[in-house]
């Protein structure tokens, strides 16, 4: 009687050994998520919102597709900043609503610029679908934040030509990490 009850002690200590290095291990894990998570939430904090104060931006026109604009926004700040959805763009002083977000654009993250990165969204300007229109010399240019609100500042970008024809039909691609995605739409 008495070898079993050594064997049951033992298999017991062996289970309470096993079970005690279980809690390590995953207090361990529990450590290294939470550390992973600080650090990810640190690296979060360091990231900007692109704005027009951090931001350059530009537009060009392309060749293709025909009725488009191409344009930029390169980040010119210290560190990364994100470059949320779509940018507001107000085609004229005149303006009375934003264009229209091309949503089949949306890509599958958030697109963070390093300092120097470009982001890019393409333009079309006008479709023979669109009503109205009339010939625009400056783009008013508002950054999104993460809510998909815009910010404080426009930026007012002299448009290529002396001017360029917008109507009804215009809309803007949301930002892309290269020009060719950005002229898809």
């Amino acid at each position: 009687m008495r070898k079993s009850t050594r064997s049951v002690s033992r298999t017991a200590a062996s289970s309470l050994a096993v079970a005690a290095l279980a809690l390590v291990g995953f207090q361990a894990t529990g450590q290294t998520a939470a550390a992973a998570t600080t650090a990810a939430t640190a690296k979060a904090s360091s990231v900007a919102t692109c704005t027009t104060a951090n931001t350059k931006v530009t537009v060009s026109p392309v060749s293709r597709p025909i009725n488009h604009l191409l344009l930029k926004a390169t980040n010119t700040g210290t560190k990364p900043c994100y470059a949320y959805s779509a940018p507001f763009l107000r085609a004229g002083a005149d303006a009375q609503a934003p264009l229209a977000w091309v949503d089949e654009s949306t890509p599958q993250s958030v697109l963070m610029l390093e300092p120097g990165g470009t982001a890019y969204a393409g333009i079309s300007t006008y479709s023979p679908d669109g009503e109205g229109g009339s010939q625009v010399k400056t783009l008013g240019v508002l950054f999104t934040d993460r809510n998909g609100n815009a910010t404080a500042t426009e930026k007012s970008v002299k448009l290529p030509g002396g001017g360029v024809f917008f109507n009804s039909a215009a809309a803007v691609t949301y930002w892309q990490d290269n020009a060719a995605d950005a002229l898809v739409w």
